[in-house]
This record gives structure tokens, sequence and C-alpha cells, in this order.
């Protein structure tokens, strides 16, 4: 609210309604998220491709947000509450009638030029998420099978569960074009099928499948466990040119894990490895750090949220030393601990984007990290340490760590404790430089007043700038407006406040008297700052 409003009624209005553009941006979000995300209406009526979620959420805010609007405008008085009632009212029925409508039932071919010759994609995820039969396999895949159309070196099978019958329509098609293939996606292709009956139909893929000369192989989202794996037993060992494997929400345990090491015959050629999901362990992680030793082109690493400990981070964090072209590094959502977060610091080398948040780093897996980073990622992009408990014991580290990245466009600090002290140091971090700055996420810092004003003041300086979070802290209400205030000739770059507490300032500071006198000693540290956004 700003300083010079009066408060009437109507001004609690145009607070409620309309909406900013960073929260109408926000619920396409959060609408494509939940049209993209498998649930029990998904299975029934299908999943929709991210390009159509994007498309259909785009369209259900637009509805919603007009209906809110008219009910706004019909109701002068209204303090805008019921239009918010009926926007999210709208979007919710909007959003499953587009669920129950299902993706569009259409088979896809693309075509893209690239070195002199074409790559031909052939699709089904487009359609429905259903079983299906004999019948409309052969109806599906007919353009496989047609002589005078055999150009397709890519293909996509998932979102559609092949049973028996219609995997042996499959399999004598695969089997007269896999000399061709070079890209196949197999991901959540078995959905909903009995175990024997899944393993049945992942042997006979595997087995039109062997001897291919693949680069890319997607066979996420299948339950496989080491049954599975083993059943596609055949068509790992044939592989010998794999520069891409997708094996997320796998269940891959430690011995899957280890049927994997066993099965791949050579991964020399490997950039892109991702087991995200996965209940892998620490005897997992020792399996998979065997391969990732045999990866010596690996660019992009994913093993996030794999229950992984300190040992587990360990082993692999001394295999990743060895990736010396390694770019993009995810382990988010493990239990690494100080002790992995110490061993991974020597891992970092060419990265630009290093997404390690809720690994329990604490302050000193933290400096380690950050320390690392000084001396090496030179163009690093993005930097998510969310939720890692780290302290302003260790920020002046970390602020020289990001001070020195003049690359970055991406930064996720949230769900730490770095307080007002922490926050000014890292606004001041970000003061010089940063052309590229985009994004910053300093939300639940146990922030106040002082942290919030030098954030946003260094963040408005940045042209890249697109959103600031500093949602979940413990600014004051004066300390609310003057940041609005601040941002009020962009209100779109400032995300929500909803979840700031004004009242846990009080645990730290007697009186008001005290806290101003602080601020002022916080706001002399400060100098010119600036920084970013936040993310949705």
């Amino acid at each position: 609210m700003d300083n010079n409003s009066v408060t009437t009624p109507r001004v609690l209005s145009v607070k409620m309604w309309p909406p900013s553009k960073s929260t109408r941006l926000m619920l396409v979000d959060r609408i494509t998220n939940n049209l993209t995300t498998p649930s029990i209406f998904s299975r029934k009526y299908g999943l929709l491709t991210p390009p159509q979620a994007e498309h259909d959420a785009k369209r259900i805010e637009d509805l919603a947000f007009a209906s809110a609007n008219k009910h706004f405008q019909n109701e002068p008085d209204g303090d805008g509450t019921s239009a918010v009632q009926i926007y999210a009212k709208e979007s919710s029925k909007l959003m499953l009638e587009a669920i129950k409508q299902g993706p569009q039932e259409e088979v896809q071919s693309t075509t893209t030029a690239g070195g002199g010759r074409e790559d031909c994609l052939f699709d089904l995820s487009g359609g429905r998420r259903a079983f299906i039969d004999e019948s409309e396999a052969r109806d599906l895949l007919r353009p496989l099978a047609d002589p005078n159309n055999n150009s397709f070196t890519k293909i996509r099978f998932t979102n559609r569960s092949f049973g028996s019958e219609a995997a042996k329509v499959a399999v004598s098609v695969l089997s007269s074009i896999k000399d061709q293939l070079t890209e196949v996606d197999l991901s959540d292709f078995v959905a909903g099928r009995p175990e024997a009956e899944a393993l049945e139909v992942m042997n006979m893929f595997s087995s039109a499948l062997e001897g291919s000369k693949l680069r890319f192989l997607d066979l996420s989202d299948n339950a496989l466990g080491e049954k599975g794996i083993r059943a596609f037993a055949s068509l790992f060992k044939s592989q010998r040119d794999l520069e891409e494997l997708y094996l997320m929400n796998d269940g891959i345990s430690e011995d899957a894990a280890r049927a994997v090491l066993e099965l791949l015959p050579c991964t020399d050629k490997i950039k892109v490895l991702q087991f995200h999901n996965n209940m892998t362990g620490d005897e997992g992680a020792v399996a998979i750090a065997e391969i990732v030793k045999n990866c010596p082109c690996l660019e992009d690493f994913r093993c996030s949220s794999t229950r992984i400990g300190s040992e587990g981070g360990v082993a692999l964090a001394e295999a990743l030393a060895s990736c010396r072209h390694l770019k993009k590094l995810d382990l988010r959502d493990n239990m690494f601990g100080v002790e992995g977060g110490i061993a991974l610091a020597k891992t970092l080398s060419v990265l630009t984007e290093v997404y390690m948040s809720y690994l329990n780093l604490e302050d000193e897996g933290a400096e380690a990290l950050s320390e690392a980073l000084i001396k090496s990622a030179p163009s690093l992009r993005v930097l998510e340490l969310a939720g890692n408990d780290i302290t302003v014991k260790s920020t002046g580290k970390l602020a020289d760590c990001i001070a020195a990245k003049q690359c970055l466009s991406k930064l996720n600090l949230s769900e730490n404790e770095l307080k007002d002290e922490g926050s000014i140091l890292i606004a001041k971090a970000l003061d010089e430089g940063h052309d590229q700055l985009a994004e910053v996420d300093m939300s639940t810092n146990m922030m106040r007043r002082a942290g919030a004003r030098a954030l946003a003041g260094s963040v408005l300086k940045k042209q890249a700038f697109k959103l600031l979070n500093i949602n979940g802290n413990f600014i004051s209400e004066e300390g609310v407006d003057e940041v609005n205030d601040m941002f009020k000739d962009s209100p779109e770059k400032l995300g929500l406040l909803d979840d700031n507490d004004p009242e846990g300032e009080d645990f730290e500071d007697e009186d008001e008297e005290g806290e101003e006198e602080e601020d002022s000693e916080l706001e002399a540290k400060l100098g010119g700052l600036k920084i970013k956004q936040e993310e949705e």
C-alpha cells in the first residue's frame, strides 16, 4: 500500500482485485503443471503434452479472469474477495474440463532438418493416455509400417500403454525400421499393466530394438526396478553410441542400479544421464558412481530425490570429479550432509548450472562449495542452494562467490536462515555487474525490513530482472509498504507477500525503537545494492 493512499474501503478492494501480472502468470504456470502431472484423472482421460497444457492454461486463466473481473465491476463497493473466489473457482472448473477433454487425438509427424539430412519424429504422446489394443495399434502405427514413408528416425510412444497383443504389432514394425532409428522414447508405455504382462512387453520391445544404434533412450516412468532393467537387457547390451539415457521415476533400487552398471557395455559417449526420483540409496549411488566414472563426456547429470546419504554422496562426488565437461549438476532433495557437500566442492570445474537444494549442507558444506566455485565455474548461470540450513556465519563466503559470478541469471537461496545481515551481504554481492540476473528467491529467510529494502533496491537496477521473491519472511507492515512503493512502476516484478509474518520480527526486537536503530546500522552497510526476482 502506498504511503499516500487514502484509507477507504475502496483501497481494500483494489488490494484484493485485480491480481498483478505476476500473480496471473503464476496461475498459468500452476495450471500448466496440473495439466501435465499424472493423476487419477489423467489416467482416465489422458495426460496433456506440455505445449497443449500451456496453451490450455493461458486460455483458462483468461476466461477465469474475465468472469471474475465482470463480477467485480458489477459490485463496485465490494472488497474484491468474491472476485478472487470466482477467479479460483472458474479456473478449477475449466481446468477439470480440459483434463476430461484429454489430449488431442492425433499422431504427430515432425520433420527437422539437421546435419545434411532430415530427422523425422513419429509421436504418439499427443493422444489420450490410455490402453491400446491390437486393432488400434495397427491403425496408429500404420505410418511406420508404410514402406513408402520410412524416413522416421525418432519415435515417441510415451502416454500409451501397450499390452501383449498391441506390443506384437509394434514389434513387427520396429524390427523393420530399427536400423534407421536414433532416438527412442518408451517412457510410461506400460502403465497400469500387470507386472508379468509389463515385463513381457518390455522384453518384446527390447528384442525388436536390439542392434539399433541409438543416441537417445528414455525408459522413464515405467516402475522398472531390477526386473524391468533386465527385461531390457538385450537392448542395453547392444548400445555403444548412446549420448542420452533417462531412467527417471523407475524404481531404481540398489539392485537395479547394479543391473544398469552390468548391462551398459559402453558409456564413453554419454552426455546426459538422469536418475531423478528413484529409491537408489547409498549402495545404489555407489553403483551409479561407477557408471559416472566411465562417462568422460558427461555434461548433464541428474540424481535428485534418490534417497542418497553422505556415503553415497561422497562416492558420487568422487566420480563426478573426473567429469571435466560437466555443465549441469542436479542433486536436489537428498541427504548428502556436510561431508557430501565438502566432497562435491571438487566437482564444480566448468559447471553452468548447480542445483544443490535440500542436501543438508549446513554452513560448513556451503562454505566449501562457495570457496570452490570462486575458483571455478566462470560461466555459472544458475545457483540453487535452498533449504540447506545456511546461516549468516557462511554468508560472507557465499556472497564472495556470488559477486564473482557475473553470468548469473538465477539465484535461489530460499528456506535458509540468512536474516537481514546475510540478505544485505547477498544484495551487495549482486550490486556490481550481473547484467543477466533475472531471478532471485530469498523467501523464508527470517528477513526483516532492512534486508527487504536492500534486496529491492539492488534488484531494481537490473534491466534483465523479472521477479523478486521475498515472501515468507518477517517484514514489518511499514517495510512491506516501502517495498511495494519501490516497485510501484513495475509491480509485476515483485512476488506475493501473502505469507509474510510481520510479528516474526518481534522475536528478535523488544521494541520499535530498537528495531529502527538496527535498521539504520544495516542500511549503512548497504551501499547501492541490487538484485533480482522470484521463480514460480
